[in-house]
């Protein structure tokens, strides 16, 4: 069995053939996750007003985005094959449906349990789209696309945290919580009819072949083949290692890091936030670049990135001062702005070391990686902020401790994963050449 092409390598026959329906068909199913990643990160700049609202303290406070993440990351595996077995289009309706439920009811929410309730909700949506948004592109776009392919579908979410960041806040002060989060709502119901519409699984002639669904057996051959490859779980480790910080400032602890350790006014704040997300969209162009263009420079500008983040937090919280500089705090964001592009170079890892018809499982395995390690820092600085009565110096330093882990699993498989890409080009190359015309 073949696996997925390689960047730099010739289109396959047979290939998908891209172009302005490609793009046309994708564009609907992006827009999906970019709603969906409006209605994730909304908590973002919400978070002192749910504090004040449903009167939790911060270890309550965290257990919002704890919960969403854990839905979350703990539905990627079983996304990944829904997606191989039922396509994009019925799992991104789903998603559609219930990510949109999920803001209605934190709209309307009269507790502090049924907010909860709405979260977990919005968090199993959310965990349909993006999967499904990977491998739309595969179906659509030839294999050398791959890379800019991914990155742009990430850099359509962040436009969708910058919705957060700019127009959701905005919203939330001007009309108040209910009118905010219910109205955001239309937005959910506005793609549902897209992908009713528009959206088609594949390109006319190009259906993948049939693949016998044997109930636990085949689900556990996906798992278990996936798994396999160095290169799924080099991805798994490469995701998690780079995407937690970032997500971690953005989907909640941001905003009080900045307002109450750095003493900043909430509008400055949130133009920090915003920085964040621009800077995200910006790297993310020039990373799916190298990496089309380079392949050998997805692990050091993996590594780099894990790098840099970890000085510019160090610098951050060490301070000498009572407060860090406003030129650091505008490093620190520009620099984390590049954890979520860096984070999409997993993905990079796991595409050619699987065949087409597991691609979703990989991708769901890749996944998981950066919201688990999201999740476990949430809720980290959450009892670490209790503990030590908001001592953000003390609690943002679990980022430390994941860093070290993610990157001592990334050193352990790297080698392994180049030996088994390099065996299958040259694998690849061979049959090409033996192809009867």
């Amino acid at each position: 069995m073949s696996s997925a092409a390689l960047p730099g390598d010739p289109p396959p026959k047979g290939a998908p053939p891209g172009g302005r329906r490609a793009l046309a068909v994708w564009g609907v199913g992006v827009s999906v996750y970019f709603v969906a990643v409006i209605f994730r990160t909304s908590l973002g700049v919400a978070g002192l007003d749910a504090a004040d609202r449903f009167h939790v303290n911060a270890s309550a406070l965290s257990t919002f985005s704890i919960l969403q993440l854990l839905v979350y990351a703990g539905m990627q595996i079983p996304v990944g094959l829904l997606v191989d077995r039922l396509g994009t289009k019925k799992v991104l309706a789903l998603g559609a449906v219930l990510f949109t439920a999920g803001q209605l009811g934190f709209a309307f929410s009269p507790s502090y349990g049924m907010a909860l309730a709405s979260r977990a909700l919005l968090g199993c949506g959310d965990a349909l789209t993006f999967i499904s948004v990977l491998r739309l592109g595969t179906r659509w776009f030839p294999a050398r696309r791959g890379p800019l392919v991914a990155q742009f579908a990430g850099l359509v979410g962040m436009a969708g945290n910058l919705v957060s960041t700019l127009v959701l806040a905005r919203l939330l002060h001007g009309v108040g919580w209910t009118a905010a989060f219910a109205g955001s709502a239309a937005a959910g119901a506005v793609v549902f009819a897209l992908v009713l519409l528009f959206l088609k699984d594949h390109p006319e002639g190009h259906a993948p072949e049939p693949v016998a669904h044997r109930g636990t057996a085949y689900v556990r051959r996906q798992i278990a083949a996936s798994w396999r490859e160095p290169g799924t779980r080099l991805g798994l480790w490469v995701h998690f290692t780079t995407q937690f910080p970032a997500m971690v400032f953005l989907l909640l602890w941001g905003l009080p890091f900045l307002v109450e350790a750095q003493g900043l006014s909430r509008a400055t704040a949130g133009e920090l936030l915003t920085l964040v997300v621009l800077s995200n969209m910006a790297v993310g162009l020039v990373y799916g670049q190298i990496v089309a263009r380079h392949h050998g420079a997805r692990l050091p500008l993996a590594l780099g990135t894990v790098g840099t983040t970890a000085v510019l937090w160090a610098a951050t919280l060490f301070h000498p001062g009572p407060h860090a500089p406003m030129w650091l705090l505008v490093v620190l964001c520009v620099v984390l702005g590049a954890c979520g592009p860096a984070s999409m170079i997993g993905f990079d890892f796991a595409r050619p070391a699987n065949p087409p018809e597991r691609q979703g499982t990989a991708s769901g395995i890749t996944n998981m990686g950066g919201f688990v390690a999201s999740m476990t820092t949430l809720f980290a600085i959450g009892v670490l902020l209790d503990a030590t009565g908001d001592d953000y110096t003390v609690a943002f330093s679990a980022v430390f401790v994941l860093q070290a882990l993610g990157v001592t699993q990334i050193l352990r498989l790297g080698g392994r994963a180049a030996r088994r890409e390099r065996e299958r080009l040259v694998t690849s190359r061979v049959e090409t050449v033996h192809v009867p015309a």
